[in-house]
């Protein structure tokens, strides 16, 4: 397996596999970008269908992590990590403090923080043995609620842009997927007054939603050919592709999953179609704002301030796409690209 030849291979900086026998660890980690400061992003663990499908993961996970720290103004570069395996059944404390080690050969190039598969408990037990992981119970804690109330924020302007109102009272939000951060936007959503359709393939919380937010419930497949305004993918990412984008009713997509377009061309399928597209990765910057803030200083109300920064930030995107006629995507990617500079000062990246 050719890493420099892999599709999603994108002038990585370093892409390192780790191995543990002992506790049966198998990881990659992938730092994309570290011009604005150390690689900054989480640690999912999945049962990948193969080697392949893990290094792509995580490849194009680094680099919206790059672009996501440099749109959000934070002073981090771009990476992440994969550790291969069930959570549900491969998890160990062993298994994590051997990740924990292994980040220390890195000398400080990438931080984790939890993601899908990882809770902030462990990364606890891996803070344990490196001083290279964030999102700590006793530090900024699950990253989830600032994620949530930033896709939210993120909704709402696509909603201004496209109506001139930001008002979500009756507006139809199809939810896929509701998972720490779907479940709590979903909250923020019905408490605006938003219908909400939502799907996941656990019914247990499909249930609970439906009794908590009065939302209907449709099965994983039906949800993107569901009458609703707006389409919010919470879930894995690659939803956007050939398949469901002929099925979207929705005139505006905005969700918190990571790299919901299969492919590039996908953000100007969805243009070509009208439909407005918030860029994922700065929709859903709420997390790594608030695990970049962890520290002795940390104040959640200041955190969710920056958060709601969101909004504006996306405004002066859909507004730039209008002026140069092009996908809200494209100029996302191009304001990431003007700010991939170091930033000023030393980063302290143990505190």
């Amino acid at each position: 397996m050719s890493v420099f030849s892999a599709r999603d291979f994108d002038n990585h900086q370093q892409v390192v596999f780790g191995c543990d026998p002992a506790s049966g660890l198998r990881c990659i980690v992938a730092i994309h970008n570290t011009v604005r400061g150390p690689a900054l992003g989480g640690c999912r663990m999945w049962n990948y269908d193969s080697d392949g499908e893990a290094l792509a993961d995580v490849l194009r996970l680094s680099r919206s992590m790059t672009y996501k720290s440099a749109v959000a103004g934070l002073p981090f570069g771009g990476g992440k990590a994969v550790i291969i395996g069930d959570p549900r059944t491969a998890k160990s404390e062993a298994l994590l403090r051997a990740f924990g080690r292994f980040l220390n050969t890195l000398g400080g190039r990438y931080i984790t923080a939890e993601d899908v598969g990882t809770t902030v408990n462990d990364m606890d037990i891996v803070r344990q043995e490196t001083a290279y992981a964030r999102g700590l119970p006793n530090g900024s804690g699950n990253p989830s609620p600032a994620t949530a109330f930033g896709v939210f924020m993120a909704i709402r302007a696509a909603v201004e842009h496209r109506t001139g109102d930001d008002d979500l009272s009756g507006l139809g939000v199809a939810v896929q997927g509701l998972g720490n951060v779907g479940y709590r936007l979903c909250g923020y959503l019905a408490e605006a007054g938003a219908r909400l359709i939502v799907a996941d393939i656990r019914d247990q919380a499909v249930e609970q939603a439906v009794r908590d937010f009065d939302a209907r419930a449709v099965s994983p497949e039906a949800i993107f050919e569901v009458e609703a305004d707006v389409f919010s993918p919470c879930a894995l990412g690659a939803v956007i592709d050939d398949d469901t984008i002929v099925r979207l009713h929705a005139t505006i997509v905005a969700g918190g999953a990571n790299n919901q377009l299969a492919e590039p061309r996908h953000g100007d399928e969805l243009h070509r179609r009208g439909i407005l597209y918030a860029p994922d990765y700065v929709a859903n910057a709420g997390g790594v704002i608030d695990v970049a803030s962890e520290g002795p200083g940390y104040c959640e109300k200041k955190v969710l301030e920056r958060v709601e920064g969101i909004g504006a930030t996306l405004k002066r995107i859909f507004a730039r796409a209008e002026r140069e006629h092009l996908p809200p995507c494209v100029i996302a990617d191009r304001i990431a690209e003007e700010h991939l500079v170091p930033p000023p000062g030393p980063v302290d990246i143990a505190a």
